[in-house]
């Protein structure tokens, strides 16, 4: 029995799908109110902030995987975010079973400097705290070396159906709909951007190979980097719109954040937008040579794709 703590995201049902399609159909998906992604699924009803529950969604299993997401709010993340982990952690340890992780890099510096595996924790806002604790949380049950235990870490995400990031909201969505694209902070910077449904692929894939536990893993990005400029141009020309980005200063935004929650979760972010973001998965691509990336061409096509189905859907 392999085990999704955190069901229903966009990385959550990915995952699912590639673990039914290449490792396993014994999958369990254990939420608040989860649902099938693939036939046979096992569903658990779990809130993970509750240890009883988040013990009984994974007995019995030999992975257990930690996807769980929370809306961008700060104190949101620290009342719950540690609690969830920790009932996670413990659950596995109970169960016996090995333990991976999904992580962001929000506790990394926000800077050029190159981020691979040993990139120390630079956290430079709330939410980044948290998730360097949390990051923390992990590496201290994998030195405790009672389970096997593993970290799969993503930067910023783009992808098809029901992906959550910036770069949807800002770009691809916008664009889709006819209206300008938002880029903030600035545009010539090289972005590293993940394809939601290969960072599924990839955890995946270490999850199932017994040799990536103990370790800390990037997962893989597209190595041919663009600038915000660049993707915003090639979506453009993917569906076939005109649509000019507009650059929103930092001025802007920290306006807008006094108007809009969301807007103002962004702040602590902002940093990494005005210096170029180079994300190495260098270990994954050596080790997984044969691993397919999906390239921003493609990706921007199959979203393409997915969204003219859903429109002569409607």
């Amino acid at each position: 029995m392999q085990t999704i703590l955190g069901s229903g995201g966009q990385i959550a049902n990915e995952l699912a799908r590639e673990l039914h399609r290449s490792f396993t159909t014994d999958i369990r998906l254990a939420s608040r109110n989860p649902q099938r992604i693939n036939p046979g699924d096992e569903l658990a009803s779990a809130n993970l902030l509750d240890l009883d529950q988040t013990l009984a969604a994974a007995s019995g299993s030999e992975v257990i995987y930690f996807t769980a997401g929370l809306p961008a709010d700060t104190e949101l993340w620290e009342r719950q975010f540690p609690t969830m982990l920790d009932n996670a952690l413990t659950a596995a340890r109970s169960a016996g079973a090995k333990f991976v992780y999904f992580d962001n890099t929000y506790m990394y510096p926000q800077d050029s400097r190159v981020q691979d595996e040993q990139t120390a924790f630079a956290p430079a806002g709330r939410k980044g705290t948290v998730r360097a604790l949390m990051a923390q949380m992990v590496l201290e049950e994998m030195q405790r070396g009672e389970i096997p235990v593993l970290i799969g870490r993503a930067p910023e995400f783009y992808g098809p159906g029901r992906t959550q990031s910036f770069t949807n909201a800002l770009i691809l969505d916008r664009i889709a709909q006819g209206k300008k694209p938002f880029i903030p902070v600035a545009d010539r910077y090289l972005r590293s951007l993940i394809w939601t449904p290969d960072a599924s692929r990839a955890l995946a894939t270490l999850a199932n190979t017994s040799t990536a536990y103990g370790q800390t893993w990037h997962l893989p990005t597209d190595p041919d980097r663009l600038t915000y400029r660049q993707f915003a141009s090639l979506a453009n020309e993917v569906f076939d719109s005109n649509s000019r980005p507009m650059i929103l200063p930092r001025w802007v935004l920290a306006a807008g954040g006094r108007i809009s929650a969301r807007i103002a979760e962004l702040d602590e972010l902002l940093p990494r937008y005005a210096a170029d973001n180079i994300f190495d998965s260098t270990k994954f691509t050596t080790h997984f040579p044969d691993f397919s990336i999906t390239k921003y061409r493609e990706g921007l096509e199959i979203i393409k794709a997915e969204r003219e189905i859903t429109s002569q859907h409607a």
